[in-house]
């Protein structure tokens, strides 16, 4: 086998893991936005299709591990060919647990279901949008390799980590107001902080993708508008007695 097959050969491999991430990511994508469109919907038969689905991005997972762990071991790349193949394992690893959020969601959907719709799910859409973007944004930097949309990106979850403190203290409000409210309350919490969690994985992958193109680091912490642990409410602090 003459050198310029095997580069070659190596090429197709390397393809073939970016291959997989990006496959993993859009399945992961569809999940959010299919378990939020469950949620919008009040529709349980597409949220345990979404929780079925959840398998699917596992699967590519295992494959990709699978295939990283044979390049490892057989090509034994160096420098940027080694960033490569450690990076589509970190990415990897992200979107799998994006996934995972995104089946928390529709979990959290197919209880709420049972209930009286509550008016506070309204607040949920707009979060999962913003965070359905960056997914996109952060897959289509990682494909390009293009470390300043990667930055773009890394500093949008400071927004997300906001929306998510403002609803955190939009839903502890009502819990307070009328103990009829904690139950959907509580769902839809867990729901937000999913989705926020899924902001903070692709800021990983941002933040990964920045190192592939660059070798470098981002520099600086990482920006965080993430308030709800700070949050005190009571009745005297809104105006109660």
């Amino acid at each position: 086998m003459n050198s310029e097959h095997i580069v070659k050969s190596f090429d197709e491999e390397l393809q073939r893991l970016n291959a997989v991430v990006l496959r993993m990511g859009g399945v992961a994508e569809a999940q959010l936005a299919g378990a939020i469109e469950a949620l919008v919907r009040r529709d349980t038969d597409l949220a345990q299709k979404i929780v079925a689905g959840d398998e699917a991005i596992d699967q590519m997972d295992l494959e990709l591990d699978e295939n990283a762990v044979r390049t490892l071991a057989l090509r034994q790349p160096m420098a940027n060919d080694l960033r490569e193949v450690i990076s589509a394992l970190k990415i990897s690893s992200d979107l799998e647990r994006i996934g995972d959020y995104a089946k928390n969601v529709a979990k959290r959907t197919i209880a709420l279901n049972q209930l009286t719709p509550h008016e506070a799910a309204r607040s949920i859409p707009r979060m999962a949008k913003l965070v359905q973007a960056i997914i996109k944004d952060v897959l289509d930097a990682y494909a390009n390799h293009d470390p300043n949309r990667a930055i773009d990106v890394w500093h949008r979850d400071e927004e997300v980590d906001e929306m998510y403190t403002a609803l955190f203290r939009e839903l502890l409000t009502y819990m307070m107001e009328d103990p009829r409210h904690i139950t959907p309350c509580t769902h839809l919490l867990f729901i937000a902080k999913n989705i926020e969690r899924i902001g903070d994985h692709a800021t990983n992958i941002a933040e990964t993708t920045h190192y592939l193109s660059t070798g470098k680091r981002i520099h600086g912490g990482r920006p965080k508008g993430d308030l709800s642990s700070f949050q005190v409410l009571n009745p005297e602090v809104n105006g109660k007695k």
